[in-house]
């Protein structure tokens, strides 16, 4: 059976996780950019996957069934990193387990709904979401030397991946209760 390239691409998003968990206790400044680069590498790759899947009609059942754990394996590794190290603290880790929260309950609602055959196509809000919350992660990935690698004048790398990352959890909330909605009327039914 040949690897068609989207597969090979979340497989690979897979593979990094435990090297982006490595790279992330590398002391000083090279801690902070390959961690970094590690995690937008990533983050595109989700999104070239999917893109090449559609556009040369490669979507498979073992891409449906990868795409989805890859990305909630290096968005979790990610927060708990985060956390752990402190740079999501006190109050600012409720955004991190709102966007944990939604991503177990959504896993497990597509699992329910696949059973009976209901598919719950991602919206667009969804993938707007998702970009925040990538975004928002990567400039916390940035460090200490957040204000080197990524220049935002007078603003704080850091302050800015927490606003956004609050963000990402408001409308983590938002698009969660669409899905739950939709899942909760079909269990009634």
């Amino acid at each position: 059976m040949k690897l068609q390239i989207p597969n090979a691409l979340t497989i690979g998003r897979i593979i990094l996780v435990p090297i982006f968990v490595i790279a992330f206790y590398i002391p000083g400044f090279l801690g902070d950019l390959i961690p970094f680069f590690i995690f937008v590498l990533a983050s595109f790759t989700d999104f070239l996957d999917g893109l090449l899947a559609r556009l040369y009609k490669e979507e498979s059942k073992l891409g449906e069934l990868l795409d989805p754990i890859a990305d909630k394996i290096i968005v979790a590794a990610a927060l708990v990193l985060l956390v752990m190290s402190g740079t999501i603290s006190k109050y600012e880790v409720i955004a991190a387990i709102i966007i944990l929260t939604r991503e177990i309950l959504i896993s497990g609602l597509r699992e329910f709904l696949a059973k009976s055959q209901i598919s719950m196509p991602v919206t667009g809000l969804a993938k707007f979401k998702t970009f925040i919350q990538m975004f928002s992660i990567s400039l916390l990935l940035t460090g200490e030397s957040g204000n080197k690698i990524i220049n935002f004048h007078d603003y704080n790398a850091h302050t800015i991946g927490i606003i956004l990352l609050w963000l990402s959890a408001f409308l983590t909330l938002y698009t969660g209760y669409d899905y739950v909605k939709k899942g909760i009327d079909h269990a009634v039914e």
